[in-house]
């Protein structure tokens, strides 16, 4: 049985599809929830505001979490990280799967503990963040079987998940923050594995050979 990738209209699914394709999985875009029923597993992509996550409604979310409760893996991919916590305070009347406690968060452009200048006025951090950063592994996880501390992936965010006992991978821009979880079978990655080079694919492979 093939990977369900959810379509909410908040991500680019084409790049998603050809780097799953490209380590062998096989996913489709399921029309209505029900057709998730058969999935091995469940794929959640995401770009942009946190309040995009309203279209999965309550047979979407009822689907998702219960294909879940039957040990089917999921992977949230950047909002779709976002959306496995309880909320985002980029939109705070829309509640979060809950899978991972927890609410996600606004970087700060400067925090008193960030980058200084030799004269020790503090760096203004860039929002959002864009570009190449590495993660430091945290703990042992499937996710990450290959992958070594000081990867290098590619971020776009404005808004991120704290660290906490969910934490794989942190990552830092001006301040730590979560780059991987995962509890059991279900996982999630800030950053886009697709645009992620070899590190990326190892990490989609890693999810596929949950699924089993």
């Amino acid at each position: 049985m093939p990977i369900a990738l959810i379509d909410y209209g908040a991500g680019n699914l084409t790049s998603v599809r050809k780097a799953f394709a490209a380590v062998g999985a096989d996913l489709f875009v399921p029309a209505t929830p029900a057709e998730v029923d058969d999935a091995t597993a469940v794929v959640v992509p995401g770009v942009g505001h946190f309040g995009a996550t309203r279209a999965l409604g309550e047979e979407w979310v009822s689907t998702i979490l219960a294909r879940v409760g039957e040990g089917r893996p999921l992977l949230g991919i950047c909002l779709g990280m976002q959306w496995l916590f309880e909320g985002s305070e980029e939109a705070p009347d829309c509640a979060g799967l809950g899978l991972m406690a927890g609410q996600c968060y606004r970087l700060r452009p400067s925090t008193s503990s960030g980058p200084r200048t030799p004269d020790g006025v503090e760096r203004r951090i860039k929002i959002p963040h864009v570009g190449w950063n590495a993660i430091e592994l945290r703990r042992d996880a499937s996710l990450v079987d290959g992958v070594p501390s000081g990867a290098q992936v590619y971020f776009t965010h404005s808004f991120v998940a704290p660290v906490t006992g969910d934490a794989v991978a942190v990552s830092e821009h001006g301040e730590p923050f979560a780059a991987i979880v995962q509890r059991g079978h279900v996982a999630g990655v800030q950053f886009h594995p697709e645009k992620s080079g070899e590190v990326g694919l190892t990490i989609l492979r890693n999810f596929v050979e949950l699924a089993g």
